[in-house]
Protein backbone atom coordinates (compact mmCIF):
# COMPACT_ATOMS: atom_id res chain seq x y z
CA UNK A 1 0.00 0.00 0.00
CA UNK A 2 2.95 2.30 0.69
CA UNK A 3 4.17 1.48 -2.81
CA UNK A 4 0.86 2.67 -4.29
CA UNK A 5 1.14 5.97 -2.39
CA UNK A 6 4.76 6.43 -3.51
CA UNK A 7 3.88 5.72 -7.14
CA UNK A 8 1.02 8.23 -6.90
CA UNK A 9 3.40 10.89 -5.55
CA UNK A 10 5.82 10.27 -8.45
CA UNK A 11 2.97 10.42 -10.95
CA UNK A 12 1.70 13.67 -9.44
CA UNK A 13 5.22 15.16 -9.52
CA UNK A 14 5.23 14.57 -13.27
CA UNK A 15 2.01 16.53 -13.77
CA UNK A 16 2.88 20.03 -14.89
CA UNK A 17 1.30 22.73 -12.77
CA UNK A 18 2.95 25.78 -14.33
CA UNK A 19 5.97 25.67 -12.04
CA UNK A 20 9.26 24.13 -13.07
CA UNK A 21 10.22 20.91 -11.32
CA UNK A 22 12.97 18.41 -12.13
CA UNK A 23 10.42 15.61 -11.58
CA UNK A 24 8.56 16.84 -14.66
CA UNK A 25 11.25 15.39 -16.94
CA UNK A 26 11.88 12.15 -15.00
CA UNK A 27 9.58 9.99 -17.16
CA UNK A 28 11.29 11.19 -20.38
CA UNK A 29 13.37 8.52 -22.14
CA UNK A 30 16.20 9.51 -24.52
CA UNK A 31 17.43 7.43 -27.46
CA UNK A 32 21.13 7.13 -26.61
CA UNK A 33 23.84 4.60 -27.36
CA UNK A 34 21.42 2.27 -29.13
CA UNK A 35 18.75 2.09 -26.41
CA UNK A 36 16.27 4.25 -24.53
CA UNK A 37 17.59 5.56 -21.22
CA UNK A 38 16.07 7.92 -18.62
CA UNK A 39 16.99 11.56 -19.20
CA UNK A 40 18.69 11.60 -15.79
CA UNK A 41 21.33 9.21 -17.19
CA UNK A 42 22.44 11.57 -19.98
CA UNK A 43 22.45 14.90 -18.14
CA UNK A 44 21.82 16.92 -15.02
CA UNK A 45 18.38 18.46 -14.60
CA UNK A 46 18.24 21.87 -12.94
CA UNK A 47 15.68 24.57 -12.19
CA UNK A 48 17.40 27.98 -12.40
CA UNK A 49 14.09 29.86 -12.16
CA UNK A 50 10.42 29.09 -11.51
CA UNK A 51 9.47 28.83 -15.19
CA UNK A 52 12.60 27.21 -16.65
CA UNK A 53 14.15 23.75 -16.52
CA UNK A 54 17.65 23.12 -17.83
CA UNK A 55 19.28 19.86 -18.79
CA UNK A 56 23.09 19.97 -18.81
CA UNK A 57 23.84 17.16 -21.29
CA UNK A 58 27.10 15.36 -20.56
CA UNK A 59 27.71 14.10 -24.12
CA UNK A 60 27.51 16.83 -26.80
CA UNK A 61 26.34 14.31 -29.41
CA UNK A 62 23.14 13.64 -27.41
CA UNK A 63 21.86 17.24 -27.25
CA UNK A 64 19.59 16.74 -30.28
CA UNK A 65 18.27 13.43 -28.92
CA UNK A 66 17.46 15.07 -25.57
CA UNK A 67 15.60 17.91 -27.31
CA UNK A 68 13.66 15.44 -29.45
CA UNK A 69 12.78 13.26 -26.44
CA UNK A 70 11.41 16.24 -24.48
CA UNK A 71 9.46 17.53 -27.48
CA UNK A 72 7.96 14.07 -28.19
CA UNK A 73 7.18 13.30 -24.52
CA UNK A 74 3.61 14.65 -24.69
CA UNK A 75 4.29 17.18 -21.93
CA UNK A 76 3.60 20.14 -24.22
CA UNK A 77 7.11 21.53 -23.82
CA UNK A 78 9.32 23.13 -26.48
CA UNK A 79 13.03 22.82 -25.60
CA UNK A 80 15.85 24.82 -27.16
CA UNK A 81 19.55 23.98 -27.00
CA UNK A 82 22.30 26.37 -26.03
CA UNK A 83 25.56 24.48 -26.53
CA UNK A 84 25.46 21.49 -24.18
CA UNK A 85 22.54 22.91 -22.22
CA UNK A 86 18.94 22.29 -23.20
CA UNK A 87 16.60 24.99 -21.91
CA UNK A 88 12.96 24.07 -21.38
CA UNK A 89 10.66 27.05 -20.73
CA UNK A 90 7.47 26.18 -18.85
CA UNK A 91 4.54 27.96 -20.53
CA UNK A 92 1.47 29.28 -18.72
CA UNK A 93 -1.30 26.71 -18.39
CA UNK A 94 -4.46 27.26 -20.40
CA UNK A 95 -7.88 26.51 -18.88
CA UNK A 96 -8.21 23.55 -21.26
CA UNK A 97 -4.85 22.13 -20.18
CA UNK A 98 -5.79 22.53 -16.50
CA UNK A 99 -8.89 20.38 -17.09
CA UNK A 100 -6.74 17.74 -18.84
CA UNK A 101 -4.26 17.74 -15.94
CA UNK A 102 -7.05 17.40 -13.38
CA UNK A 103 -8.44 14.40 -15.32
CA UNK A 104 -4.96 12.85 -15.47
CA UNK A 105 -4.59 13.35 -11.71
CA UNK A 106 -7.93 11.61 -11.24
CA UNK A 107 -6.76 8.66 -13.36
CA UNK A 108 -3.55 8.40 -11.32
CA UNK A 109 -5.60 8.52 -8.10
CA UNK A 110 -7.92 5.76 -9.30
CA UNK A 111 -4.93 3.62 -10.29
CA UNK A 112 -3.53 4.00 -6.78
CA UNK A 113 -6.92 3.07 -5.26
CA UNK A 114 -7.05 -0.05 -7.44
CA UNK A 115 -3.53 -1.01 -6.32
CA UNK A 116 -4.47 -0.60 -2.65
CA UNK A 117 -7.62 -2.68 -3.15
CA UNK A 118 -5.51 -5.36 -4.81
CA UNK A 119 -3.27 -5.52 -1.75
CA UNK A 120 -6.40 -5.76 0.44
CA UNK A 121 -7.73 -8.62 -1.70
CA UNK A 122 -4.41 -10.49 -1.40
CA UNK A 123 -4.39 -9.99 2.37
CA UNK A 124 -7.97 -11.22 2.73
CA UNK A 125 -7.16 -14.31 0.63
CA UNK A 126 -4.19 -15.10 2.87
CA UNK A 127 -6.36 -14.76 5.97
CA UNK A 128 -9.03 -17.06 4.47
CA UNK A 129 -6.39 -19.61 3.44
CA UNK A 130 -4.89 -19.60 6.95
CA UNK A 131 -8.34 -20.05 8.45
CA UNK A 132 -9.10 -22.94 6.07
CA UNK A 133 -5.86 -24.69 7.06
CA UNK A 134 -6.85 -24.17 10.72
CA UNK A 135 -3.69 -22.08 11.34
CA UNK A 136 -5.85 -19.34 12.86
CA UNK A 137 -9.27 -19.36 14.46
CA UNK A 138 -12.47 -17.85 13.15
CA UNK A 139 -12.37 -14.96 15.63
CA UNK A 140 -8.75 -14.17 14.80
CA UNK A 141 -9.54 -14.24 11.07
CA UNK A 142 -12.42 -11.81 11.61
CA UNK A 143 -10.19 -9.46 13.66
CA UNK A 144 -7.42 -9.55 11.04
CA UNK A 145 -9.93 -8.94 8.24
CA UNK A 146 -11.25 -5.89 10.06
CA UNK A 147 -7.68 -4.63 10.58
CA UNK A 148 -6.90 -5.07 6.87
CA UNK A 149 -10.10 -3.16 5.97
CA UNK A 150 -9.24 -0.32 8.38
CA UNK A 151 -5.75 -0.07 6.89
CA UNK A 152 -7.21 -0.05 3.39
CA UNK A 153 -9.64 2.73 4.35
CA UNK A 154 -6.75 4.81 5.76
CA UNK A 155 -4.73 4.47 2.55
CA UNK A 156 -7.73 5.26 0.34
CA UNK A 157 -8.30 8.38 2.46
CA UNK A 158 -4.64 9.41 2.01
CA UNK A 159 -4.96 8.93 -1.76
CA UNK A 160 -8.15 11.02 -1.85
CA UNK A 161 -6.49 13.81 0.17
CA UNK A 162 -3.45 13.82 -2.13
CA UNK A 163 -5.77 14.00 -5.15
CA UNK A 164 -7.71 16.95 -3.71
CA UNK A 165 -4.42 18.76 -2.96
CA UNK A 166 -3.11 18.15 -6.50
CA UNK A 167 -6.35 19.33 -8.12
CA UNK A 168 -6.27 22.48 -5.97
CA UNK A 169 -2.64 23.07 -7.01
CA UNK A 170 -3.53 22.64 -10.70
CA UNK A 171 -6.43 25.11 -10.48
CA UNK A 172 -4.50 27.76 -8.51
CA UNK A 173 -1.54 28.15 -10.81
Amino acid sequence: MDGAIETLRRDFAGLRTGRASPALLEPVKVEAYGSEVPITQVGTIGVPESRMITVQVWDKTLVGAVERAIRDSGLGLNPASDGQTVRVPIPQLTAERRVELAKAAGRYGEGARVAVRGVRRDGMEQIKAAEKKHEIGEDEAKTWSEDVQKLTDQYIKRIDEALVDKEREIKQV
